[in-house]
């Protein structure tokens, strides 16, 4: 299954180095994800492009707006402090694989 994932995060700083672990983590297990990072405010340059929209924990308390601006056919998850925190590509894919059927 190939997936387009974006992550956003306030500026994208920080989600960008998570984006890369992702990346390594899903080429680790042959997964054909495509795993970008983005600041939330270029979201909608994004919306319809995407399958997975990942938010920073951060950014819970806007979490419901931001799956509002995506199509309903985007999974919106919402990231693990405990995992976030450092920046673990691998279990990050692991949760994308558990709201992903």
């Amino acid at each position: 299954m190939s997936l387009n994932v974006l992550l956003v995060c306030g500026s994208g700083a920080s989600s960008g180095f998570m984006a890369a672990n992702m990346r390594k983590a899903a080429k680790k297990v042959g997964l054909d994800y495509k795993i970008q990072a983005r600041s939330e405010a270029e979201l909608n340059d994004y919306a319809n492009d995407i399958d997975v929209l990942m938010v920073g924990p951060h950014l819970k308390s806007e979490f419901d707006a931001l799956k509002s601006a995506v199509p309903e056919n985007v999974t919106p998850i919402l990231m693990e402090p405990d995992y976030y925190a450092i920046l673990d590509g691998a279990a990050a894919i692991k949760h994308i694989q558990s709201e992903v059927q």
